[in-house]
């Protein structure tokens, strides 16, 4: 990869991974639209290690005491808002999980196109502005239960598909179901930790298993610019949350699905 494919890459990994607008979908097109190489696994895996750096690093302390109280409880048999935090977060993570090992041949193999890309970016934008537009925000993260969180948990499920977005449909889920933008997203971006992790893992087990040459400073660039950007994004994103709303991403994904179709029909 040349300097400015890393750059590029890095950042739009560490911009769109927690914003509503996928970031799956942005890592896919430059190569499909530009005739770029593919990035390969080893760079996979640095900004997913970048991002993860980030989500972690930015709820570090929120992170310390969801563990703290789970393992608490674990040992008294208490739940506390902490504790059952964590449980809503293992319990949306499974669906997820069963449908990447189920749909992830499928997916990568007819799903992967600009085309899809392009109908995703519409359709779920749209889904994102109905939600914000005609939801309640009368619930807080208090407020989560069984049915909420296995509802948010296989929404997530969906993400699979290039163009829909994990945080997207995972806020877009939460406020259909009435909890406000701020506990929205805070749970989204909790939820996407355990799911970082684990597409991280399975492609560093795929590279150690590849035997593939690594070239390190390119991972080392990806890991600094992705987790640089994506520590930025967050926390200018819940910082103007409230104030902008999801209205703006809904506009963003129209121009760019309609702009993709006019490039596939055209």
């Amino acid at each position: 990869m040349l300097w400015y494919q890393i750059v590029f890459l890095a950042l739009i990994q560490g911009l769109t991974e927690f914003l509503p607008i996928s970031s799956s979908a942005h890592l896919i097109l430059p190569a499909q639209l530009f005739n770029w190489q593919d990035q390969g696994l080893a760079f996979d895996v640095a900004v997913h290690v970048g991002t993860l750096v980030a989500i972690v690093g930015y709820f570090r302390k929120d992170i310390a005491n969801i563990i703290l109280a789970w393992c608490v409880s674990l040992k008294d048999k208490k739940a506390t808002p902490d504790s059952r935090l964590a449980w809503w977060i293992c319990l949306a993570t499974i669906p997820a999980c069963i449908a990447g090992l189920l749909f992830d041949d499928f997916i990568s193999t007819h799903l992967r196109s600009v085309e899809v890309i392009a109908y995703t970016t519409i359709g779920f934008g749209v889904l994102l502005w109905l939600s914000d537009r005609f939801g309640a925000s009368d619930k807080t993260e208090q407020d989560f239960g069984f049915k909420s969180v296995l509802y948010i948990g296989f929404s997530q499920a969906l993400a699979l598909i290039p163009g829909t977005s994990r945080s997207g449909i995972t806020m877009t889920a939460a406020r259909f179901l009435g909890f406000g933008r701020e506990s929205a997203a805070r749970f989204s971006f909790l939820l996407s930790i355990p799911l970082i992790l684990a597409a991280g893992g399975l492609k560093l087990v795929e590279l150690v298993s590849s035997n593939v040459a690594v070239d390190w400073i390119s991972i080392l660039v990806g890991v600094i610019l992705s987790a640089l950007s994506a520590y930025f994004c967050i926390y200018l994103f819940l910082k103007w949350l409230n104030t902008i709303g999801f209205f703006p991403f809904f506009v963003y994904r129209l121009i760019l699905g309609f702009a993709l179709l006019l490039i596939v029909y055209i």
